[in-house]
């Protein structure tokens, strides 16, 4: 079969005939649900570029004459938004057997959601037009949060451990050469057409469509369930894991440390836009992400199979060094020349690649079962308020000093890469 051909050129001939920590019973099925994975997430990585917050959504949202206000909400809603609900959201998946459902349905309020962007500032400007764009990524974002949580447990329970890693990769490398050619092509168009971002609203929404439509061929076992056990209470229990599993808490506290990761790009992105055009730096930083993902997610994902310990580790070292010679040069000298703040966000996008990488790759090893929805929901869901309170810290030390917040994201980097050092292994081989 085709899927077999594509699933053995993929992963290497000792990892394909491996079938570990999944039903046996699901062992046959592993190819062809590789495949059919590997393509849905490659559909949605495609997806996230064209539909950016720190990008296309901001520049749109400049282009319909929505206020400056309005534009600092996107990024917040689009992060925290698919997370704080992940508590319930997981409590309330456990109870059903089958659980691409619930991804399928997520997929398709994305696509639907960013359908009906296009829509609405193909018709509206100004302040109506950017309510509008916010009122569909708040939906957008619940539909976000459902694929999160059921994604991670249907790769669980279909892909293999030692194999998960690689499809991450895998996806990611692809979809980062084909956001190349996305960005180079819009390095060279008019930065307030508003028909090319219409056009790239559309184009996002049929890949969230056509993902959703593929991931329902995908061939799921049935899974553990709780019975009727009410979601809100179940999600209450579940917050005792922070006080129970001393595992789960340290890995939280190593994904929290390192969220400065994620936050430290876009104050990297306004140092440059202080001195450089714009609409000129911005497609490049975007053609800067599609590079890091092309040339790091495969290398990441082949090394989160042998030890996701190692990936944290590594990728949090990156983290901290962008970080703080981010924050020395510009001490110093007050001034950075373009390439060179264009190799430091290379750089910390590799960072963040390989930590995105290692959390979800460390998370789905170290649990199975309902722990795994569990362990998801919790994390995500506290994650959702961290963002919020580390993204309030940060505006407040950037109202003093962006020199000051580099510092403060160098320090948690380097806390997170103490706190990846403390991990116990928990890929490759039991």
């Amino acid at each position: 079969m085709a899927e077999r051909k594509i699933y053995e050129l993929l992963v290497n001939e000792e990892d394909a005939r491996a079938c570990r920590d999944i039903p046996d019973s699901a062992c046959t099925r592993v190819p062809k649900n590789f495949v059919l994975l590997l393509i849905s997430q490659l559909m949605l990585s495609l997806g996230d570029l064209l539909t950016s917050p720190k990008t296309v959504l901001t520049w749109l949202m400049s282009v319909v004459g929505a206020p400056a206000a309005m534009v600092a909400w996107l990024v917040p809603i689009r992060e925290s938004g698919s997370m704080l609900p992940q508590l319930l959201i997981g409590a309330w998946v456990r109870r059903y057997a089958i659980r691409k459902t619930f991804w399928i349905a997520g997929s398709i309020v994305q696509g639907s959601c960013v359908m009906a962007m296009a829509l609405a500032v193909s018709q509206w400007q100004g302040v109506a037009a950017g309510l509008a764009i916010i009122g569909l990524l708040v939906l957008f974002s619940l539909g976000r949060g459902l694929c999160s949580v059921a994604m991670k447990d249907v790769k669980g329970k279909t892909v293999p451990k030692g194999q998960r890693g690689q499809l991450t990769g895998i996806a990611s490398t692809v979809s980062g050469v084909l956001t190349l050619l996305v960005s180079g092509w819009l390095l060279f168009q008019e930065p307030d057409n508003l028909l090319i971002y219409i056009m790239l609203l559309v184009a996002a929404g049929l890949l969230w469509l056509s993902a959703a439509l593929i991931f329902s061929q995908v061939e799921e076992q049935p899974g553990e369930t709780d019975g009727g056990a009410n979601a809100l209470k179940m999600a209450w229990q579940n917050m005792s894991l922070l006080k129970s599993d001393h595992h789960f808490r340290l890995f939280l506290l190593c994904r929290a440390l390192l969220l400065g990761s994620a936050l430290v790009s876009p104050f990297l992105v306004t140092l440059a836009q202080q001195q450089y055009s714009a609409g000129q730096i911005l497609a490049w930083f975007l053609i800067c992400t599609s590079l890091a993902k092309a040339l790091s997610a495969l290398f990441w994902g082949k090394l989160a199979d042998r030890s996701s310990r190692q990936v944290l580790m590594i990728a949090a070292a990156l983290s901290l060094v962008g970080c703080a010679v981010l924050a020395t040069l510009q001490m110093i000298t007050g001034q950075i020349p373009l390439y060179g703040y264009l190799a430091l966000f290379l750089l910390l996008s590799v960072g963040y690649a390989g930590v995105r990488v290692g959390r979800k790759t460390y998370l789905l090893d170290m649990a199975s079962g309902n722990k795994r929805t569990d362990y998801v929901s919790v994390s995500n869901t506290i994650i959702g308020v961290l963002l919020l309170v580390v993204g309030a810290i940060s505006s407040l030390i950037a109202w003093w000093s962006l020199v000051a917040v580099l510092w403060f994201f160098a320090a948690s980097c380097l806390a997170g890469l103490w706190c990846a050092l403390k991990l116990p292994e928990v890929s490759g081989s039991d």
